[in-house]
């Protein structure tokens, strides 16, 4: 039997956030800022992949993925769940075993050899999917997977985040006619930071101002001034 609770959302992001700082996958530094994917200079660098090394925690963190999906989206609004090469692979292995439902995963790119697939599982044509990743800034990768899995014919009106950046917005989700939800943002984290104290003021206050102005902060430390969405 699946067996789901439904905590505050305060308390998810809250604890998620210790989870990440007790793990030491979050990282400040803005006197040798982070440079991204993206191109943008960041004070900020987090590495969610290490939750799946914590048995206790990565169990924890699946109920609230499930808690918040069951909440927003529905219950019987999935068909199956799919992961993102790599990161979203794993959680969507674990997702789809807590809410009970089929897992699939998505190449960034076709496999270029044997049956050249992207998509690795089954997947019947219109199949409700929730794509999964474990992190996003901006939509930017997650959408490479949307689209390849709505190209091999399956419909995707929801994706989830289990740590969302909260920095620009949601314009590239609700242009793509995709509801992006997740469980904490860089404001938990800076929030716990500042309660336990766990950097200097200066420090604090570097990070908030690129939370605030992320180009702006990434153009005065050198990065790219623009973020394709």
């Amino acid at each position: 039997m699946i067996q789901t609770t439904f905590p505050d959302r305060a308390v998810m992001a809250e604890l998620l956030a210790k989870m990440l700082w007790e793990i030491k996958a979050v990282h400040f530094n803005a006197a040798h800022p982070y440079k991204l994917s993206s191109g943008m200079a960041s004070p900020v660098y987090i590495d969610c992949r290490k939750l799946l090394s914590f048995p206790r925690i990565r169990s924890t963190v699946m109920d609230f993925a499930a808690s918040t999906l069951l909440r927003d989206a529905g219950f019987e609004q999935f068909d199956c769940i799919a992961g993102g090469e790599t990161a979203g692979i794993p959680f969507a292995a674990l997702l789809a075993d807590r809410l009970g439902l089929p897992m699939i995963y998505v190449r960034k790119q076709p496999k270029g050899h044997g049956r050249n697939a992207q998509i690795e599982g089954n997947m019947p044509e219109g199949s409700r999917v929730l794509v999964i990743e474990d992190l996003t800034t901006a939509g930017g990768s997650m959408f490479k997977f949307i689209d390849a899995v709505r190209a091999a014919g399956g419909i995707v009106d929801h994706g989830i985040a289990l740590f969302f950046y909260g920095i620009f917005g949601e314009q590239r989700f609700a242009d793509g006619k995709v509801r992006l939800h997740h469980i904490a943002t860089w404001r938990n984290v800076l929030a716990v930071a500042r309660e336990q104290k766990l950097f200097d003021d200066k420090t604090l206050s570097e990070v908030e101002a690129f939370l605030d102005a992320p180009l702006a902060w990434s153009v005065r430390n050198g990065g790219v001034s623009e973020l394709s969405l």
